[in-house]
């Protein structure tokens, strides 16, 4: 199975692609922030981004989910800056911060084909939303390079629909969160109370365009949608209701990882209700929730048991 973005270059689909993107970026309209600012001439919205995509640091990783992991680990790409802020983000100094060094397509391009020459078995895009348009016109220059393993999309949920239409036939592997069920925790945690909604659609566009996930012979992910739930104290994550909508809606067969690592950072610090880990009982809660819900292909990667003291 080859990477999808392979044939959308040979047939010319990518470099239209290339050219509605660049024309959204004129008045910026990518993500659901809707900010309608020109990037193009260096005008900067919600995301903080202009022309050019910020990558803050790359390289193979292997604390990825396990199907992205193999042997050799997943390329990642980490980008600066989010279109959600979410007040406890775990790379606060990244999203929030913005660290990071602006790069050309040519330069991203290098990335790319730096991290497959490393072996990896896949390029791992890290918080892409608002820079679809970036790593589109980055692409072609990839493949001249000779890149040609799977495209992984990793972001936060918070998506357009028709921005995700843009990607059909140029991403392999969709890695969405779904952090939020309710609109009032969003708009509490990341001034996004159309988050759930936001994902809802976006998820079931993800999976119309790449179905469920597929494993070669080693058990490499080469296509599909994996989607990421991070339990969070006191029930913020709506676990119960995340994890009955990709079951009915989507598919029993999605690949599901349930995550224990929340911790409290940048604002959430000294938050009452954000202040803490999780307990081993909300874990297993969000676990048998999963498994009741009838979803069986969940990562065992990240099940660390948690016994803490408060």
């Amino acid at each position: 199975m080859s990477a999808a973005y392979l044939e959308a270059y040979r047939s010319g689909r990518l470099e239209e692609k290339i050219r509605r993107s660049l024309r959204w970026l004129k008045r910026c309209t990518l993500c659901p922030r809707f900010c309608k600012v020109d990037r193009i001439a260096g005008e900067r919205g919600y995301c903080r981004t202009p022309r050019q995509a910020v990558v803050a640091s790359y390289g193979p990783h292997f604390g990825e989910e396990k199907p992205l992991v193999g042997r050799r680990g997943s390329g990642t790409i980490f980008f600066s800056h989010c279109n959600l802020y979410c007040i406890f983000c775990q790379n606060y100094d990244i999203s929030h911060g913005g660290e990071g060094t602006a790069v050309s397509a040519k330069e991203l391009a290098g990335i790319m084909v730096h991290l497959q020459q490393q072996g990896c078995h896949n390029i791992n895009l890290v918080t892409p939303s608002h820079v679809i348009a970036q790593i589109l016109e980055a692409l072609p220059l990839a493949v001249e390079l000779g890149l040609h393993v799977p495209l992984v999309y990793n972001c936060g949920g918070y998506e357009r629909a028709s921005a995700l239409k843009l990607l059909d036939g140029v991403v392999d592997i969709y890695m969405p969160d779904f952090k939020f069920w309710d609109a009032e925790a969003a708009r509490e945690l990341c001034d996004a109370p159309d988050y759930p909604e936001r994902a809802r659609t976006a998820i079931r566009e993800m999976h119309r365009q790449v179905g469920d996930l597929q494993l070669d012979a080693s058990g490499i992910a080469k296509r599909g949608l994996l989607v990421r739930h991070l339990v969070m104290p006191n029930g913020l994550s709506g676990t119960a209701s995340v994890v009955q909508f990709i079951s009915r809606e989507i598919s029993r067969n999605t690949y599901l990882n349930v995550m224990d690592q929340y911790h409290a950072c940048g604002q959430a610090l000294g938050r009452p209700h954000l202040g803490r880990r999780i307990t081993h009982q909300e874990f297993e809660e969000a676990l048998d929730a999963a498994e009741q819900a009838g979803l069986w292909r969940l990562d065992e990667r990240h099940r660390h048991w948690i016994n803490l003291e408060f």
